[in-house]
């Protein structure tokens, strides 16, 4: 019985050696390591002040900034940099002094102590376990230095007519107040030049409904190869044709925009800005119908008549916008007839407002 409390008594002093030893052993290769780290800071901000300087003296280069402006910020980020070696190295230096003092015995917060916004967890729970989470490291996008491609959500809205050959505008057989428009979409626009966002290029897709509401009490008719305007046998309350379609818009825009630079990021902002902008539109149509609202013997009828109307497929026209920040003076004119082989050529036109989201 002796033997066997002495045995287990030094096997206890060994293994208490071995622990001590092997904790020794952990913090002094934590130490080693954090002195490498500190020679790694001082060289990661050093290569980040070349790459600095670098970039500076491509602006100097491209005339963006003068030569004082060149000097001045390169002695700010040598100065940054320097902060940065400082106060990174110093937090190093105090890591390894915590260690040495506490021979590696320290204490430290868990994720269960801490609610840092770049590692929170949303979970929901079901009997007490975890059935669902998100992990809000997910949710973080790197901050690009310079964006030069935006996007925007587009609305427009506003008056719709016809030309026809040979006649005036105010002499269509269509409503001036009664047809109208409606278009919404998605763009992005791309800054076309490096250095200056004086030109953006803008290019997206976008679905246009176009009314024409008839002036008389005629509605479309199709007569063979032809599509014309014919007297209907009831009193009508309502008559309409509307073509929906989708296009592609390309734009070319001009206008001054405000330069922002910060630490991180350079940014060229179009609020409370002038633009002007030209270009097209091509694409295909969805379809056509005719809808109208009349009396018959005493009821309410409704009629929504699709197709068949000799409408063409493709679409195509130019279009152009002017105004400030989002919202724009809109115009857009389809250079395709509204119906195929017609004897009197007609061109939807659209005049209202556009909002760039």
């Amino acid at each position: 019985m002796k033997k066997i409390t002495f045995y287990s008594a030094v096997l206890c002093l060994f293994l208490i050696f071995q622990v001590s030893f092997g904790q020794e052993e952990d913090y002094q290769k934590k130490i080693e390591a954090l002195k490498v780290e500190k020679q790694r800071v001082i060289d990661q901000e050093k290569d980040a002040l070349k790459s600095e300087v670098k970039d500076i003296n491509k602006r100097l280069d491209d005339g963006d900034i003068s030569e004082n402006e060149a000097k001045t910020l390169k002695e700010e980020a040598a100065k940054r940099r320097a902060l940065n070696i400082e106060n990174r190295v110093a937090i190093v230096e105090n890591k390894i002094a915590w260690l040495q003092r506490n021979e590696g015995e320290v204490l430290m917060l868990t994720k269960s102590d801490t609610l840092d916004i770049d590692d929170m967890r949303i979970g929901i729970l079901i009997d007490g376990k975890p059935a669902i989470t998100f992990n809000s490291r997910g949710w973080k996008r790197d901050i690009k230095y310079d964006r030069r491609t935006y996007s925007d959500f587009v609305i427009a809205v506003g008056l719709n007519n016809a030309i026809i050959e040979g006649q005036s505008l105010s002499d269509t057989p269509y409503k001036i107040g009664g047809s109208r428009f409606f278009e919404i979409g998605w763009q992005w626009r791309t800054r076309v030049f490096n250095n200056s966002n004086w030109l953006r290029l803008h290019y997206g897709f976008s679905f246009q409904f176009n009314g024409l509401k008839q002036d008389d009490n005629v509605i479309f008719v199709q007569d063979g190869d032809q599509t014309v305007l014919e007297e209907f046998e009831y009193n009508l309350d309502k008559s309409k044709y509307r073509m929906d379609n989708l296009v592609f818009p390309v734009h070319f825009e001009v206008g001054p925009s405000r330069f922002k630079k910060r630490k991180n990021s350079v940014r060229y902002s179009l609020r409370d800005q002038f633009r002007l902008g030209f270009g097209g539109y091509g694409g295909f149509s969805l379809g056509t119908r005719q809808k109208l609202k009349y009396k018959r013997d005493g009821e309410r009828v409704k009629d929504k008549l699709i197709g068949g109307y000799n409408s063409s497929d493709l679409i195509y026209g130019v279009s152009g916008y002017m105004g400030f920040d989002g919202v724009l003076l809109y115009l857009k004119y389809d250079l395709n007839p509204i119906f195929k082989d017609a004897d009197v050529k007609q061109n939807n036109i659209s005049l209202g407002l556009r909002f760039d989201i």
